[in-house]
């Protein structure tokens, strides 16, 4: 998603929370900050769906929930909360959750040009400290490439990169896929 405006004005996270069920577009919030959401471009929401379809056939009969851009996650109860482009959680809570998701197991953020910066640094950095994610996935919408960060020991995180031909494993759902499928009638400028 891209980022389009900041508001003036800082807020607690309940002012947020009430604040934004009013408002005509998502907004993310960052330590009293919030910022306005617009929609991506067709091939990134392709490829969020691509990756959504089987997604859901293999984590619904599991008791898992996975959702598209319109949930939020919340990193920690103060700040911040983010829209990733796609989000895995098996964690009872999250189930039932209506506002929401507090244990994320995997997120994914589908990279476009005005994106990728924040999704690599600021979102990363936050989303790092989430004590139940195990995998973070960036995906290019630009090009065949998927890049795959695994929690290993400690504070240690395992990368992995794939391309044309690859073989993508997502270790904690125990979900493997041609990289083919992400891109799936995705038009390349």
């Amino acid at each position: 998603m891209i980022a389009i405006s900041q508001q003036p004005e800082k807020m607690t996270i309940e002012e947020y929370f009430v604040w934004e069920l009013n408002q005509d577009i998502r907004y993310e919030y960052i330590n009293g900050e919030v910022f306005a959401m617009t929609g991506g471009t067709i091939p990134h929401n392709d490829i969020a769906l691509n990756l959504y379809r089987p997604l859901y056939s293999h984590l619904h009969p599991q008791g898992c929930r996975v959702n598209v851009s319109d949930v939020k996650v919340q990193v920690s109860p103060q700040s911040p909360y983010f829209y990733p482009d796609l989000i895995v959680s098996c964690h009872p809570e999250d189930i039932k959750a209506r506002k929401f998701i507090q244990y994320p197991k995997l997120i994914v953020e589908v990279l476009s040009p005005s994106t990728s910066n924040r999704d690599r640094e600021e979102k990363f950095r936050y989303y790092l400290t989430i004590p139940s994610l195990q995998e973070y996935i960036l995906i290019d919408s630009e090009k065949i490439y998927v890049e795959r960060y695994c929690r290993g020991e400690g504070r240690m995180w395992l990368y992995y990169p794939y391309t044309i031909g690859d073989m993508i494993t997502f270790s904690s759902i125990e979900f493997e896929f041609p990289i083919d499928i992400l891109y799936e009638g995705v038009v390349f400028e």
